[in-house]
């Protein structure tokens, strides 16, 4: 039976096989700087760009209602759980897509990485969602100044998940350049 630590599985129980973080503050702090004002308006601008297509949702309906003399109102009960899937779909897809990034992210130079560098997936894309909702409702908005005490200006979310949230206009100057020979 071979040692959890010492293969290359993925899985660890700490021992010599557990990788280092990819980022780390304080070799390369350029890469959390303005990171947690960035996220709150990422957040933002992805809360505006989820708000429109349940917005017109919700005109259509209201509108059918009308034309179909109120039968149609009965659509209205499809607006909550439409909503949640479509938050879902949104996270996942951009989260997990080429840029690492939600809309509001990308605007913002943010990308979400794993604590080891890896990109990010749909799923992880959605649990971080899900996750950052629950935390948010259950513990007070006052949750998010756990970013403020960290380093990586990491929030529960991201600690419970193992992600990072890293300033991608800089990360771009650190990358060593090319041969100009």
């Amino acid at each position: 039976m071979a040692y959890m630590g010492s293969d290359n599985s993925g899985w660890s129980s700490g021992g010599p096989g557990v990788r280092p973080h990819a980022y780390d503050p304080y070799r390369q702090p350029e890469l959390f700087r303005g990171v947690a004002l960035r996220r709150m308006v990422a957040f933002l601008i992805d809360l505006v760009v989820l708000a429109i297509p349940v917005i017109l949702a919700v005109i259509f309906i209201a509108v059918f209602g009308l034309i179909t003399l109120g039968l149609g109102w009965v659509l209205f009960w499809l607006v909550s759980p439409a909503s949640v899937i479509w938050a879902l779909v949104y996270y996942g897809s951009t989260i997990g897509g080429p840029h690492s990034a939600t809309i509001g992210m990308r605007l913002m130079d943010l990308e979400l990485r794993t604590w080891y560098g890896a990109p990010g997936y749909f799923v992880l894309g959605a649990v971080h969602a899900v996750c950052f909702w629950i935390s948010i409702s259950v513990l007070s908005p006052f949750v998010l100044l756990i970013g403020v005490f960290n380093s990586r200006r990491r929030l529960l979310h991201d600690f419970v998940l193992g992600t990072v949230v890293v300033n991608t206009s800089v990360r771009s100057q650190l990358v060593e350049p090319a041969r100009t020979y």
